[in-house]
C-alpha cells in the first residue's frame, strides 16, 4: 500500500541528494496542530514503519483523531530508530540472543537471522565498583578490580559486537549509558535510507527517558521486548494518555535542578501518571537547560510516566552545538523540525497542544529539598530534614519508620578509625557519593559542588575521614571541566576523588564500608545513612548497612558529608568549626547562581565533547586487548559461573501449545505496596548464606570472587537463585526482614528459592501476591525471569509498573489485576490458599477471568494482555519463542 504521509521535499542540505519524509503536518488539517508533540513523534514512527497501521486502524481522519482514540485502547506498533543498552541488562540479552540462535539452528532455520537491525549501542557502566577512595589511584585500582572480576563478561560481550551486526559496544571507563547518549549518542533527527526522521529511542534501562529532556522520544523496556525489537519487531502499545505539565516562573536563586525533580517526582506520583507520557510546556520551560531538563526526564521512572517529553526548542538546537555535534547537520536538524511542525517555541502558547489532562508547577515555589529515607517520592525539605528523620526514627516500621525505641534514640556507639577516636549515631552519614547521570550530567549542579567544595576548604572544614566520600562521573566531560576549572583538587581535599566512570553507588556498587563503622552500626543497631546524587534509594539498594538513604543535590551530598550527620538544620546550626573557632554555614559557602554560570560559560565548550568522545572506542587499552571468539554461534563453557546458556528455549517446537487453566496454585510470596525490582531480583551484593552463594561455593568459588548479582546476569543458576534475595524484603507469611517464606505443605520457612524448589518438584505451580505499583524501578528482565524459573504462572496485584508488566508479559507470565475496589484485604485472601485460575479458550485483551479458592470462594480480576499482540506472545510462551518461530519457519 502507498503511504499517503510520505512528501517529497527539497534537500535540507544542497549537497545532498532529494529527500524523502514523512509530514503529517502537510495534511492541512487543524487537527495537527493539536497533537501533543510527543504524539506527534510517536504516530510518525508508526506510520513509517507499519502501513498495516493505517490498514488495520482506519484512514487520515481517524489518525489525527487523538482525543478520541486515546480513550479507546488503541493499539500502536512502534518501531524506534535505536536501542541501547548498559552491560547488567546487556549481557543476558546477548545471551539470549546466542541461545537464540542455538534455537533457530535447530529447528532447522538460518541462525543468522537472529541480528540487531536496527542500531544497538551497548555502554559498559554497571560493573565497576567503589572498591577503592580517597586516594589518587582510586580511579586506576577500580578499573583493574573491574576488569579483574568482569573479564570473562566483557570477552563475552565483545564476542557478540563481533557476531553480530549493528552492535556497537562502548568500553567500560567511558561514562554512563544515559549520559553518553545525551552528550554523543543522540541524533535528534535520523537521516537513513534516504528519509529524515525523529530520532527515538529505546533501553534496556528505565531511565533512559533522560533522553526525552533532549526532545527524542525514549523509554525504559525490559531486555526481553528490546530483544524483540532489535529483532524488528515493532512494540505493541496502547495509544497512551498525555498529562501536560505547565511550568510557571523562575526557579529561586538557591534551588538547583535536583530539587525541581524531586518536587515534580512527588507531585506527580500524586497525580498518578503510570501508564500515560508527561509532556512539559510552558514557559517555566524556557528557563532550563538541556541539562535541567534531562535531569527532570531522568526521573520518570519515579514518578511512574513512560515517558518525560521536552519536544526540541532553540536551547535544544544550541545544546547540540555546544556538545561538538556537526554544525552542518544540525541545521539540518533544525529544517526539518520546522518543516514538519516540531520544533516548539515554550513562550508561544499558541503553540501548546491539547492534554488528556493538565497540572502545573510554579517553579518560584520549589525549596531545596532531598528525598527519602526509603523512596524516591518522599520528598522532604531541607529545612525539615532534621525534624522528619527524628520522627521516622521512632515511626512504625514502613516507608518512613524505623520502630526505633524512644530510650534509644540518642545512642551513640564509639569506634575506632585509623588511630583515631570517633563516634557513630543515628541519622551518621556513612556514605556521601556524588554520583548518577541524573546529576554528573548537569554542569551547573557539578560546578556547584566543586565551588562550595573550593569555600568549604577555604573555610578550614573537612570531611570525617571514616565517611566513604566518592566522584563517580557520567562522562569524561566532567572530569575535563571540573579540572580546568581549578575546582577538582578541593574536592578531592574533601575526599570526592574520581571513583570510576559508571554507576556506582547509585546501583548499589558502593563497595564496603570500613569494618570498624560496620561492627559500631551492628553493635548499635543504629539507622546509619547513605547520602547521594543518585535516582533510587529503596530499601537494601545502597548498600547493606545503610538503612536510610537520601537523594540529594551534589552541593548537598558535599554539604552533609562534612556535617557527618542529617540530624542539622542548616540555617540554624553550623556545618562545622574552622581552627580559628569560627562556626561555618552552609549559606556562608554556597555559591550563586551567577557565580555557577560564569564558570560554566568559560569551561563548558564544545572542544572538551569533542575531544572525549573522539576516542570513546579506543581510548581503554585493557579492552582493546580482550581477545574474542569469531564464531558466530557461541561456544558455551560448562564451568563458566557468568555465561551459560538458558533453558528458556529447551523443547522449544514450531507447534504452539494451548494455555491451560492453572491448577490449585500455591502462594510463594504475599506482598504489601510498592515492591521494587530491586526486591525481585537485587543487583547488589551477594550475601554469603544465601542460595546463591551456597551455589557459587559449590563451583569453587570463594566470597571475594561472588562479584555481585548484577554482574552474574548471564548465568540463570545465580539469577534464580537470587531471586526474591533482597535482604529488606517483607514478606506477610514472615514476621520480619528477609528473603524467606513459609513452605505451606512442610510448615517449614525456607529461603524463597528453595521453597521454590521443593514445590516445583511435587509439581505445583505458583502464584505471587502484590498490592499496588508492583513491580516499580528498575527495567531489569530478571525480576520476570527469575520468577518464572522458579514455576511462578502468575502474578495478582493491584497495580503493576508500566516496564515490569511488559517483563512478564514477555516471559509467559500472567500479570492479573484486582477488579477496581478490590484487594487482598477486601477479598479476605490471607495467601494459605489455593488458586485455580480459569484460561479461557478465547482471550481478549484486559478481559475478566475467574479465580476459584479451595475454600470455595470465587472471584473475578483483570487479566492484564493489554493488546493483541501481547496474547499472541502469552499463546507462544512469550516473546522471546514468538520471535524464534518467527524466524525458524
Amino acid at each position: 500500500m502507498s503511504n499517503p504521509f510520505v512528501r517529497i521535499v527539497e534537500p535540507l542540505d544542497p549537497k545532498q541528494p532529494l529527500k524523502k519524509f514523512f509530514n503529517l503536518s502537510k495534511l492541512e488539517d487543524v487537527r495537527y496542530a493539536h497533537l501533543p508533540f510527543s504524539i506527534r513523534v510517536l504516530l510518525e514512527a508508526a506510520i513509517r514503519n507499519c502501513d498495516e497501521f493505517l490498514v488495520k486502524k482506519g484512514d487520515v481522519e481517524n489518525i489525527l483523531n487523538w482525543q478520541v482514540l486515546q480513550h479507546k485502547n488503541v493499539e500502536v506498533p512502534f518501531k524506534p530508530a535505536r536501542v541501547i543498552l548498559q552491560d547488567f541488562t546487556g549481557v543476558p540479552a546477548v545471551v539470549d540472543f546466542a541461545a537464540m540462535r542455538d534455537a533457530v539452528k535447530k529447528l532447522g532455520g538460518d541462525p543468522e537471522k537472529i541480528n540487531p537491525v536496527c542500531p544497538a549501542d551497548l555502554v559498559i557502566d554497571h560493573s565497576i565498583q567503589v572498591d577503592f577512595n580517597r586516594r589518587s589511584d582510586s580511579l586506576q585500582k577500580n578499573q583493574d578490580l573491574e576488569f579483574e572480576r568482569n573479564k570473562e563478561r566483557f570477552e563475552f560481550l565483545k564476542w557478540g559486537s563481533q557476531a553480530f551486526k549493528n552492535m556497537r559496544i562502548i568500553p567500560p571507563g567511558s561514562g554512563i549509558i544515559h549520559q553518553v547518549n545525551l552528550e554523543y549518542l543522540a541524533r535528534v533527527v535520523m537521516d537513513q535510507d534516504d528519509y529524515y526522521y525523529p530520532d527515538s529511542v529505546v533501553g534496556t534501562d528505565s531511565h533512559t527517558t533522560m533522553i526525552d529532556g533532549l526532545g527524542v522520544l525514549g523509554w525504559g523496556v525490559g531486555g526481553i521486548e528490546a530483544e524483540a525489537v532489535m529483532l524488528g519487531q515493532p512494540i505493541s502499545m496502547v495509544l497512551p494518555e498525555v498529562v501536560g505539565y505547565k511550568l510557571l516562573g523562575n526557579p529561586h536563586p538557591l534551588v538547583t535542578s535536583t530539587d525541581i525533580v524531586l518536587t515534580i517526582t512527588k507531585h506527580l506520583r500524586q497525580v498518578g501518571v503510570v501508564g500515560k507520557f508527561v509532556e512539559f510546556f510552558g514557559p517555566g520551560v524556557a528557563q532550563l537547560s538541556i541539562a535541567d531538563r534531562a535531569t527532570i526526564a531522568n526521573m520518570c521512572p519515579e514518578y511512574g510516566a513512560t515517558a518525560a517529553y521536552f519536544p526540541v526548542d532553540d536551547i535544544s538546537i544550541g545544546y547540540l552545538i555546544q556538545t561538538g555535534r556537526d554544525k552542518e547537520k544540525v541545521m539540518c536538524t533544525k529544517k526539518y523540525l520546522e518543516a514538519v511542525g516540531m520544533l516548539r517555541d515554550f513562550k508561544n502558547s499558541s503553540q501548546d497542544p491539547d492534554f488528556t489532562q493538565v497540572v502545573e508547577l510554579d517553579l518560584h515555589t520549589v525549596v531545596p529539598c532531598c528525598s527519602g529515607p526509603k523512596r524516591p517520592q518522599d520528598k522532604v525539605a531541607v529545612s525539615d530534614m532534621k525534624k522528619d528523620f527524628e520522627t521516622c526514627l521512632g515511626a512504625k516500621q514502613g516507608f518512613k519508620g524505623f520502630q526505633i525505641a524512644p530510650d534509644r534514640h540518642t545512642s551513640i556507639v564509639k569506634f575506632n578509625f585509623e588511630g583515631c577516636d570517633f563516634e557513630l549515631a543515628h541519622g551518621s552519614v556513612v556514605i556521601a557519593a556524588i554520583t548518577s547521570c541524573t546529576n554528573t550530567s548537569n554542569p551547573s549542579v557539578m560546578l556547584g559542588a566543586g565551588l562550595l567544595a573550593k569555600k568549604a576548604v577555604e573555610a578550614g572544614l573537612t570531611v570525617k575521614p571514616y565517611i566513604k566520600t566518592s566522584l563517580s562521573p557520567g562522562s569524561g566531560v566532567v572530569t575535563y571541566y571540573l579540572r580546568e576549572s581549578g575546582v577538582m583538587s578541593y574536592l578531592s581535599q574533601l575526599g570526592f576523588d574520581v571513583v570510576g566512570y559508571g554507576c556506582m553507588t547509585c546501583i548499589g556498587n558502593s563497595g564496603p564500608l570500613p569494618e570498624s563503622v560496620v561492627e559500631a552500626i551492628t553493635q548499635g543497631d543504629l539507622v546509619a545513612v547513605g547520602v547521594l546524587s543518585g535516582n533510587r534509594n529503596f530499601e537494601g539498594r545502597v548498600h547493606p548497612n545503610t538503612r536510610a538513604n537520601y537523594l540529594a543535590s551534589p552541593p548537598l551530598v558535599i554539604a552533609y558529608a562534612i556535617a557527618g550527620t542529617i540530624r542539622i538544620d542548616f540555617e540554624k546550626e553550623p556545618l562545622g568549626i574552622n581552627a580559628s573557632g569560627r562556626k561555618i554555614f552552609l549559606k556562608d559557602i554556597w555559591p550563586t547562581r551567577n557565580e555557577i554560570q560564569a564558570v560554566e560559560r568559560q569551561f563548558v565548550i564544545p572542544g572538551m565533547f569533542k575531544e572525549v568522545y573522539q576516542k570513546i572506542e579506543t581510548v581503554n587499552q585493557s579492552w582493546n586487548a580482550l581477545n574474542a571468539p569469531s564464531d558466530k554461534l557461541y561456544t558455551w563453557n560448562p564451568k563458566s559461573t557468568y555465561i551459560k546458556s538458558p533453558p528458556f528455549f529447551d523443547g522449544l517446537t514450531l507447534a504452539l501449545q494451548t494455555p491451560k487453566t492453572i491448577e490449585d496454585a500455591y502462594v510463594l510470596l504475599s506482598f504489601g505496596d510498592s515492591v521494587t525490582t530491586d526486591h525481585i531480583s537485587p543487583a547488589g551484593n551477594i550475601a554469603r548464606n544465601s542460595p546463591a552463594a551456597r551455589y557459587l561455593t559449590s563451583r569453587g568459588l570463594t566470597p571475594r570472587e561472588f562479584n555481585s548479582y548484577g554482574s552474574r546476569r548471564g548465568n540463570d543458576a545465580v539469577m534464580a537463585r537470587g531471586t526474591f534475595a533482597n535482604i529488606r524484603l517483607v514478606n506477610k507469611f514472615i514476621d520480619k526482614q528477609g528473603p524467606q517464606t513459609v513452605h505451606f505443605p512442610s510448615g517449614e520457612t525456607l529461603d524463597v528459592f528453595d521453597a521454590a524448589e521443593r514445590y516445583k518438584q511435587a509439581g505445583h505451580p505458583l502464584i505471587v501476591l502484590a498490592g499496588k505499583e508492583y513491580g516499580a524501578g528498575s527495567s531489569r528482565d530478571w525480576a520476570a525471569k527469575g520468577p518464572f524459573l522458579l514455576g511462578v504462572k502468575a502474578v495478582l496485584a493491584e497495580s503493576y509498573e508500566r516496564i515490569h508488566r511488559s517483563n512478564l508479559v514477555g516471559m509467559g507470565v500472567i500479570p492479573l489485576q484486582y477488579l477496581p475496589g478490590q484487594d487482598a484485604g477486601t477479598l479476605g485472601l490471607t495467601g494459605r490458599e489455593r488458586y485455580t485460575i480459569i484460561i479461557p479458550e478465547q482471550l481478549k485483551p484486559q478481559m475478566n477471568v475467574q479465580i476459584k479458592l479451595d475454600t470455595g470462594k470465587t472471584f473475578h480480576a483483570i487479566m492484564r494482555f493489554d493488546t493483541d499482540v501481547e496474547l499472541t506472545y502469552f499463546h507462544n510462551g512469550g516473546i522471546l519463542n514468538y520471535m524464534i518461530r518467527k524466524m525458524a519457519s
